[in-house]
């Protein structure tokens, strides 16, 4: 078991982690920008030579682009993903992408079972080694994955309705249930044992002060809005501080 005092260490440092992350002290990392004040999407597009609908395409953001002061804002093509620079060199892009597609679905379909299958018992060694049962916190679709390194994909966001209830993902002791946090909104930490944490970003409304237990399942909070307007939840495991995928560990 972990000690009272380790548990709000944990805290104390996903607090640091976050600040870092959505707060305007500090450069931003490579590949992104942070955005000051009286910033707007196209004022950026244009100082980076980049189509602000690409800016928006790259940050995941919708009609009306709405950006804050002091976030980040990636301002670099995503791992994996180069700019073309002319019309000839993406219907190049295009054609070799089919053809590569049509190689896997062909060629590689046993490769590409067996990689599934792989995945699927790393998946259910991570839950076993959490000594935890795990469950969705909100039935929606998964609208943004976690990417490790990546200090804006610390989690991953589920699409919900507004007011729709968000539910423990597993039993445990409300450790925050508050808005202190930059860039997530109405926040609600639960400690876990074998010191894992999980967190829920973007509530409408808290329904669990600190100090509470709750059980796996139970109603915690309300799903709120991201910064896009759109009705999301963000939801983080953490082990021992360290954010981790949470698809790894839910059924």
């Amino acid at each position: 078991m972990v000690s009272r005092r380790a548990v709000f260490t944990l805290v104390a440092l996903l607090f640091v982690l976050v600040l870092a992350g959505c707060s305007s002290v500090g450069p931003a990392p490579p590949g992104y920008y942070r955005i000051r004040s009286g910033d707007t999407l196209s004022k950026i597009a244009r100082r980076y030579r980049v189509s602000y609908r690409t800016l928006a395409r790259w940050n995941r953001l919708g009609p009306p682009y709405r950006i804050y002061a002091g976030s980040l804002l990636r301002i670099k093509p995503p791992r994996g993903k180069v700019r073309s620079t002319n019309r000839g060199a993406r219907r190049t892009a295009k054609a070799a992408k089919k053809t590569a597609k049509r190689s896997r679905a062909h060629g590689n379909a046993a490769v590409g079972a067996s990689t599934r299958a792989t995945w699927h018992v790393a998946d259910k060694r991570a839950r076993a080694a959490s000594g935890l049962h795990w469950r969705w916190p909100l039935g929606g679709k998964v609208v943004q994955r976690f990417r490790r390194g990546d200090r804006t994909q610390q989690g991953i966001r589920i699409a919900g309705r507004p007011g729709q209830k968000v539910m423990a993902a597993e039993s445990g002791t409300v450790v925050y249930s508050n808005s202190g946090l930059k860039g997530y909104g109405n926040l609600i930490i639960i400690k876990h044992a074998n010191g894992y944490l999980s967190t829920y970003g973007f509530n409408r409304q808290l329904l669990v002060r600190e100090g509470a237990r709750v059980k796996r399942g139970q109603g915690i909070a309300e799903v709120g809005q991201a910064s896009d307007g759109t009705y999301r939840l963000h939801f983080e495991i953490r082990r021992k501080g360290t954010p981790v995928d949470p698809l790894r560990y839910l059924p």
